[in-house]
């Protein structure tokens, strides 16, 4: 860090690059600053595994999506998964939010029995989870507010701030249903005490029964609300399973019940009743499995809670490398930044590249393989910019004590003018 001196120095000399040496050993400082740090009884698999789900759905989410620019210059939202129906299966990979709730149906058992142990009541825990989720929410809606504001004001299409709008809140879905989630979690344990790892089966045969109303022979006499009714169960399946496992459950054979049982109703599914291959929203498809959840979801948080559970110890042991320890603990650190932000680069990228017109992987049609090749070259460069804007906007993701309370004022109202702003565009 340089020291920030009042008024401009005169000949100030020219910042000379750091030896070799000293600046390996300035980046090994900071890894073995971070893994001195960590408590040893710090669950590192745990992290590592829910920094693998934050970038698996990022990365899938840049991959999926596309931004065509139009004859007036706006960016529409399209995908490749309408063209290039072979790249559903990539989804599977990608698709990890059924781990990022196993993961956090573990943490919670943890987290509550801390409380408890302080004498805070489960309802203020509850609370305290919602602002910790709630923070970072408020944070992207506030500045994203300001930025659409400006970028009106200089002539941006009103289709590119649309989207925008649309993309920033797509994801927020994820954390109501991830509070409503923690909310259960009393009740998860309760679930446990009296039926063990079986707990998670009833949800599974709830999705099934939804599934069963919405695609089976009567299909056209059930009104199509009734597929929410998968919303709830289809995510707290796995969010159930890491309950479990935080209780002791799952970790002799119950993983490979999980990896096995989950393949095999996954290929079922796929192969004999025609279930859709994206685990992903398709534009314009009749069927979907994310929204609400289909009965593919949990089977595959099943494959993938085996395969966390299996692998576990190993991964522990993996994280032991303060290199790698410290990419999981700055992502952790800021996973909820990361996640409300994610959107937002592949919009401001392909702003850039609207300049010039139809850009291959930025704003082209995603019609041939070439697109494909183009989009994973460019996703290094949103890396980078999201990067730089979960630097800007972490400390939002901590208390907001120590801000003004002019600024939080400032944050109130700028959330109000993005919720107008979003209604008006529609």
């Amino acid at each position: 860090m340089t020291d920030v001196v009042a008024g401009q120095p005169a000949a100030a000399p020219a910042p000379q690059p750091l030896p070799p040496r000293q600046r390996s050993s300035r980046g090994e400082s900071f890894r073995s600053r971070i893994d001195a740090a960590t408590p040893p009884e710090r669950d590192r698999a745990i992290d590592g595994l829910r920094a693998l789900a934050t970038l698996g759905v990022i990365v899938g989410h840049w991959l999926v999506g596309a931004l065509v620019v139009q004859p007036d210059g706006a960016l529409q939202i399209s995908s490749p998964l309408q063209t290039l129906g072979w790249l559903g299966p990539a989804s599977w990979m990608l698709q990890m939010l059924g781990l990022f709730f196993l993961v956090g149906g573990y943490s919670a058992v943890a987290s509550q029995a801390r409380a408890q142990s302080r004498g805070e009541s489960y309802r203020d825990w509850v609370l305290r989870r919602f602002v910790r989720l709630g923070r970072p929410v408020v944070a992207a809606i506030s500045v994203s507010a300001a930025c659409l504001l400006v970028l009106g004001a200089v002539g941006v299409p009103t289709g590119t701030l649309r989207t925008w709008v649309v993309l920033l809140v797509q994801p927020f879905w994820f954390v109501l249903v991830y509070a409503a989630l923690t909310a259960l979690t009393r009740y998860a344990v309760a679930a446990d005490r009296r039926l063990g790892a079986w707990a998670a089966l009833p949800l599974f045969a709830i999705v099934a029964a939804g599934d069963l109303l919405r695609y089976g022979p009567w299909q056209d006499a059930v009104p199509s609300w009734v597929g929410l009714v998968n919303l709830l169960p289809g995510w707290l399946f796995a969010y159930q399973l890491g309950v479990s496992w935080a209780r002791g459950r799952l970790v002799r054979r119950g993983w490979w019940l999980l990896l096995g049982g989950g393949t095999v109703a996954f290929a079922v599914l796929v192969l004999a009743f025609d279930y859709p291959l994206s685990m992903v929203g398709v534009p314009g498809a009749e069927r979907t499995n994310s929204h609400p959840p289909s009965l593919l979801v949990p089977a595959l948080a099943a494959i993938q809670s085996g395969a966390a559970i299996a692998l576990h110890r190993r991964l522990n042991r993996l994280l032991r490398a303060p290199g790698l320890w410290a990419g999981v603990a700055v992502v952790n650190l800021a996973a909820m930044t990361i996640f409300c932000w994610h959107q937002v680069p592949m919009v401001l990228v392909s702003m850039g590249g609207a300049v010039s017109g139809e850009v291959p992987g930025l704003t082209a049609a995603p019609e041939d393989l070439g697109w494909v090749l183009a989009r994973l070259a460019w996703i290094p460069v949103m890396a980078v910019l999201l990067a730089g804007i979960a630097l800007l906007t972490r400390r939002f993701e901590g208390p907001w004590d120590g801000l003004a309370r002019g600024y939080r004022l400032l944050a109130a109202i700028l959330a109000v003018v993005f919720a107008g702003f979003a209604v008006a565009l529609y």
